[in-house]
């Protein structure tokens, strides 16, 4: 296995004192890259979330190199420490327990200390859960996709920050743990009952399950087989329906376009809103049109 990703990879440079962010497998073993093994037999350690599961990535690999644990309770001082050695010009390799670092995981910390010393960081695409949610919910409304990861646990928190992704025009990726999954279903089909949610559990893996359907109808379907709660689950929820009361214009881009409205001449308001959302300018128009002579008309009265 080394020595076929020696024979893909090895084209290009790999210097040292250089940091390595190395994505791994979400779940299939078998969805790391020639290049990130081939990384992984160059660097000199593997920083790592958790050591106990790198450790058993690299025995699959049949590599054995130090490990160095970098998580969300030492990331300062255990990315100084790395920044020390990476200056003496050794290789270093960041691997969070699965996916691609720093993305609701550690690896941030380390990256902006390299990057403040002058170090190159190197990343290593490969297997992301976000991505591979977002192309298989296949939402054909969305104006791209915006990533959220957890949502607070604190109840009353947890509720006002959903409040505020519903209703949007892109996808919204959001993790969630199993204990919670029923809960943050449940609130969901409170706050947009016709909004799609794709639910993707356990990823790549043996068991993964992919369901889309409406939030309302969610928690029904989750409580029919408890074996749905079990695993890890990547949520997206769906751009919102479009409100035929007001055209074709997606919800969001109607209150943006009243935010503008209240600071800035109608025409100005109008343009920004049409550039930063991709809605067509004339249909804007014609809708702050009508609000302005509602406002006018209710003025008279």
């Amino acid at each position: 296995m080394t020595t076929t990703a020696a024979a893909a990879a090895s084209q290009q440079q790999y210097p040292g004192g250089t940091l390595y962010l190395v994505a791994t497998p979400i779940g299939n073993l078998s969805d790391i890259t020639l290049r990130a093994i081939h990384v992984l037999t160059l660097v000199d350690a593997v920083a790592c979330e958790d050591t106990r599961v790198s450790a058993q990535l690299l025995r699959w690999l049949g590599l054995h190199k130090p490990l160095v644990a970098l998580h969300q309770h030492n990331e300062q001082s255990a990315a100084q420490a790395l920044v020390n050695r990476l200056r003496q010009g050794e290789r270093i390799a960041y691997v969070s327990d699965a996916g691609t670092p720093a993305v609701s995981d550690p690896g941030a910390v380390l990256v902006a200390a390299a990057r403040e010393a002058g170090i190159r960081v190197l990343p290593l695409p490969g297997a992301s859960s976000t991505v591979t949610a977002v192309c298989v919910a296949g939402d054909t409304r969305a104006q791209g996709f915006r990533f959220v990861g957890f949502l607070p646990t604190k109840a009353a928190e947890r509720r006002a920050m959903a409040a505020t992704l519903t209703g949007q025009a892109h996808s919204l990726v959001l993790f969630e743990a199993p204990h919670r999954i029923r809960e943050l279903l449940q609130l969901l089909a409170e706050l947009a009952p016709d909004q799609l949610l794709t639910v993707c559990r356990e990823l790549t893996k043996q068991f993964e399950t992919v369901h889309t359907a409406r939030c309302a109808d969610l928690p029904a379907w989750m409580a029919a087989d408890p074996q749905r709660e079990r695993g890890e689950f990547v949520l997206v929820l769906h751009a919102a329906p479009v409100d035929n009361s007001e055209g074709d214009i997606p919800a969001e881009t109607l209150r943006h376009l009243r935010v503008l409205m209240r600071e800035l001449p109608l025409k100005q308001a109008v343009s920004l809103a049409a550039e930063l959302s991709g809605s067509p300018r004339n249909a804007l128009y014609q809708q702050a049109l009508a609000w302005k002579s509602e406002e006018d008309a209710s003025q008279d009265e």
